[in-house]
């Protein structure tokens, strides 16, 4: 048995969605559970810009953040979980968590960037409902 692992295979059966965009922010890879998250086949996903899960107000910080990351190499969401708005689809919603990992070629320079995606719109949603209500009870008291 070989020790070789075949990423395509193991990133098609994880749970998480695994998007991966090279340098400029175009999609280049897109796994099962990024179409389950955010409803982009992996035809329709593929050669397109991040834009299409980016809510249109958010696109300018994002791509300042990215843009700086594909300058510097670094990023500080390698081992800090993200959490931020973005959009299914259909136009719906959604709150995901992430990590990322910079990729670089031989020569140490940013291809791209991989991103481990979780949908995290109903705890998001859970927390809020939640901060309304102790808010709502504090008020009263």
């Amino acid at each position: 048995m070989s020790n070789q692992v075949n990423f395509e295979q193991l990133a098609n059966v994880m749970g998480d969605g695994v998007v991966i965009s090279d340098a400029k922010g175009d999609i280049v890879f897109w796994n099962a559970a990024a179409e389950r998250i955010f409803g982009y086949s992996s035809s329709e996903a593929l050669g397109k810009s991040l834009d299409i899960i980016t809510p249109e107000r958010f696109r300018e910080r994002h791509w300042d953040g990215y843009k700086k990351s594909m300058d510097t190499g670094t990023t500080r969401y390698g081992t800090t979980l993200l959490t931020v708005p973005a959009l299914h689809k259909d136009g719906k919603p959604l709150s995901i968590a992430f990590t990322v990992a910079m990729l670089t070629d031989a020569s140490g320079k940013v291809t791209g960037i991989a991103a481990v995606v979780r949908d995290d719109t109903e705890r998001f949603q859970n927390d809020r409902a939640l901060k309304k209500r102790i808010a709502e009870l504090e008020a009263k008291s």
